[in-house]
């Protein structure tokens, strides 16, 4: 249960709270304009108008609704008389805020979310509306234990979908490579709150000074059994971004998948490494740390405004060597070819589904398969930067094997300078599959990731 959830009650108040009503505000904009939910929140949650308990309710609510949509709207439609799909989309992501904190959030009393709701829908729709949206949660607050939802045995992908909030044809290709129980486990790793992880910064301070600092402070901890210096922090109310060790640069929000890419990549001092798709900086910055700084990184972006943030990630960090820089791998050219090049590739971004909910909403399984061509693109674009005798590595933040697998094989197949470097070679092996880096959310408790890492033998 949230941190939100543990806290004392809140008394009803006459005024709608300023955070039932930014997250409706922002759910709509999530589904009109395909916004992504990570930026739309991180804009409510630097205003000043939001009290840090609003902050947090604001943040459990859109997360909330967001990973549990369909099951939501399963119960909202078994409830509503008529069409609830034709509902203007602010009415229903009233309801579905309301709905939440019914089912998800017990220190909350039904009847506040319930009359906030309904407060809402009459501000914009009228009274008409909001008596329907006041029936509607009302019968459903009564009955919240005889809520019917569907039968386990008669289409299993489909009563998956439902009951753990995933699109029916995510749950069958799933069930289809993992089996059902390793399924179940992956579907209930995405719907949890995601982990704070965060990678010290070894040019600046050790990990034993880090862990020194944390025991002090009496915050938990626990080392990742891949990566030493990447920290999961074991209470979500901690913010990472707000401690002094992160603003003076000495650690780094980053997943241990992220970071074990970088492992992969083997950077080493004195030499040319081009990072091709950089935003926002962390594979960056860890290969500049682990080459002590003393290398050079051309930290590539095509979108001008992202390279900012690696160029302010960079400042904070006291790192030297990454050379934040606007440009498209497609189109970049260089005079000297590069010792080691990283493609970390636009992809699904199935693997990260605990963090980036809104992606099991807008990803299809026609966008997956047409995101390879490019992938396939990227990869040739970026191995032509790549001196013989260098490293060309491939990366996705993705468990689908089409665009992991499929793409590094393709790669080789048609590129007999190249060979595969096994990820063994630089890697704990329970996180190696075949030669390549795999990790999977449900197995390895961190990121679903892929890596490959290959040489270029000859021009």
């Amino acid at each position: 249960m949230d941190n939100y959830t543990r806290s004392n009650t809140i008394q009803i108040n006459k005024s709608i709270n300023p955070a039932r009503n930014a997250a409706v505000r922002i759910l709509n904009k999530i589904e009109r304009s395909g916004s992504y939910i990570d930026k739309m929140v991180s804009f409510e949650l630097n205003s000043e108008e939001l009290s840090q308990k609003d902050k947090a309710l604001l943040q459990e609510i859109v997360y909330g609704v967001t990973r549990w949509k369909s099951k939501l709207d399963w119960v909202l439609i078994g409830f509503f008389h008529g069409d609830f799909q034709k509902c203007f989309n602010y009415v229903k992501n009233a309801m579905r805020v309301g709905l939440y904190q019914i089912l998800y959030l017990d220190r909350i009393p039904h009847s506040a979310a319930i009359d906030e709701a309904v407060e809402m829908v009459k501000r914009k729709q009228g009274r008409k509306t909001a008596a329907l949206v006041n029936g509607v949660l009302r019968n459903i607050s009564r009955n919240v234990q005889n809520i019917r939802y569907p039968k386990p045995n008669e289409d299993r992908a489909f009563y998956l979908a439902i009951m753990e909030s995933h699109p029916k044809w995510m749950v069958e290709r799933w069930i289809e490579r993992f089996g059902e129980t390793e399924t179940i486990k992956l579907l209930e790793h995405n719907n949890r709150i995601p982990d704070n992880v965060m990678r010290i910064n070894e040019t600046m301070i050790g990990t034993p000074e880090i862990e020194k600092l944390l025991i002090e402070n009496k915050i938990e901890y626990k080392s990742s059994p891949y990566l030493a210096s990447s920290i999961k922090i074991l209470r979500h109310s901690i913010k990472i971004p707000s401690t002094d060790i992160f603003k003076t640069g000495k650690v780094t929000i980053q997943d241990t998948s992220a970071s074990l890419v970088c492992i992969l990549a083997n950077p080493q001092k004195n030499t040319r490494i081009l990072d091709c798709c950089a935003a926002p900086g962390g594979k960056s910055l860890f290969m500049a740390e682990l080459t002590g700084d003393e290398t050079e990184i051309i930290a590539l972006d095509k979108f001008e405004a992202r390279v900012g943030l690696i160029a302010q990630a960079k400042e904070r960090m006291k790192i030297k060597s990454v050379i934040p820089t606007h440009g498209d791998i497609k189109i970049f050219k260089s005079k000297k070819l590069f010792d080691l090049v990283l493609l970390d590739a636009p992809c699904s971004g199935h693997g990260v589904l605990s963090k980036k909910p809104d992606i099991k909403w807008t990803s299809t399984k026609t966008d997956l398969f047409n995101l390879l061509n490019y992938q396939k693109l990227l990869l040739e674009k970026a191995s032509k930067f790549v001196k013989t005798g260098g490293a060309l590595v491939y990366s996705t933040c993705s468990m689908e094997e089409e665009e992991n697998l499929g793409v590094a094989l393709n790669f080789l197949e048609n590129n007999k300078n190249f060979k595969l470097d096994p990820a063994d070679n630089y890697l704990p092996e329970e996180v190696c599959e075949d030669g390549f880096m795999q990790t999977f959310p449900q197995a390895h408790g961190i990121d679903g990731a892929f890596g490959a890492r290959f040489i270029k033998t000859e021009d």
